[in-house]
């Protein structure tokens, strides 16, 4: 996928050398086939949004690229290893957000994000309540930061889980219908936030039913198995 970004605060030197291939995968469930000899790749700067109707296997790929599924079939290589033998590198690489919120309901969301924080942002440096504060601000959730999460609604609890798209300094970004139970200005601010992490020659991989505004990404549909260029339509 040959794609371009921008970013008009910050200069960034992006190279065309694909870091995430995909080698003829192919992903069963059951015994159904849902994925057949998928081939394609993603360098710096470069988004896929992957289409399909319920049950195609969008989430399951996203699985098998987050090297969460061992069931599939072909190879998936990340900056030139196979991610069978490399999953640890992945992993330090790869901020995967699926359909659960992945928060804890005793804690609060800021208490939830410095839990995520310390098991995912290895840093000498800690990042400041207001860093965290500031995250939670960005999803419309600064008034519930001390509100234990099991009092929060099913939506809230998910903009939690974004929340960490503005603490995040992984490359790679695999979100499977980020903008689920996201109100319109919500949605803005996301595809904003998305933009300028591939704007920083980061990646992104996102699944979602919703037309999307973000210049740099690529459609492939999985139903009908065809690649669209373009700035995500």
């Amino acid at each position: 996928m040959s794609t371009e970004a921008s970013n008009h605060s910050t200069q960034t030197h992006i190279s065309d050398e694909p870091s995430l291939v995909l080698d003829s995968v192919s992903c069963e469930r059951g015994e159904r086939l849902l994925v057949e000899c998928l081939s394609m790749s993603l360098a710096a700067g470069q988004g896929v949004r992957i289409e399909g109707p319920n049950g195609s296997g969008k989430t399951t790929l996203l699985r098998v690229l987050a090297g969460l599924s061992q069931q599939y079939s072909g190879a998936v290589r990340w900056c030139g290893e196979d991610i069978r033998q490399a999953r640890a590198v992945l992993a330090a690489d790869t901020l995967y957000i699926g359909h659960l919120a992945g928060v804890k309901a005793l804690l609060t969301p800021l208490e939830n994000l410095a839990w995520w924080v310390s098991l995912h942002i290895p840093s000498l440096d800690p990042l400041s309540k207001e860093s965290l504060l500031n995250a939670l601000t960005q999803v419309g959730l600064q008034r519930f930061a001390n509100t234990p999460c099991h009092q929060l609604s099913a939506g809230q609890q998910r903009r939690i889980a974004l929340a960490r798209l503005y603490l995040s300094q992984h490359r790679l970004w695999i979100l499977d219908e980020p903008f689920t139970a996201i109100d319109t200005d919500g949605v803005a601010l996301l595809e904003q936030r998305i933009a300028e992490h591939l704007a920083q020659g980061n990646m992104a991989i996102i699944t979602t039913h919703q037309a999307m505004q973000i210049e740099g990404f690529s459609s492939y549909c999985l139903d009908k198995v065809e690649q669209k260029e373009g700035g995500g339509q």
